[in-house]
């Protein structure tokens, strides 16, 4: 289920700041040191450090 039109230009990654692109049901930091993905459950992005994944 993509996400709102417009939310992903105010959501930013919690660690880093950097811009959050949408992939496979997850929110992709773009930072270049970062990129923690993030999972969204039911359409609600889960911004938590702690529940990120670093992609392979």
């Amino acid at each position: 289920m993509p996400l709102e039109t417009g939310l992903l230009e105010i959501l930013a990654c919690p660690a880093c700041h950097s811009s959050l692109e949408e992939r496979d049901n997850e929110l992709i930091c773009t930072g270049q040191e970062c990129g923690l993905a993030y999972p969204v459950r039911d359409g609600i992005p889960v911004l938590l450090v702690d529940e990120a994944r670093r992609p392979a």
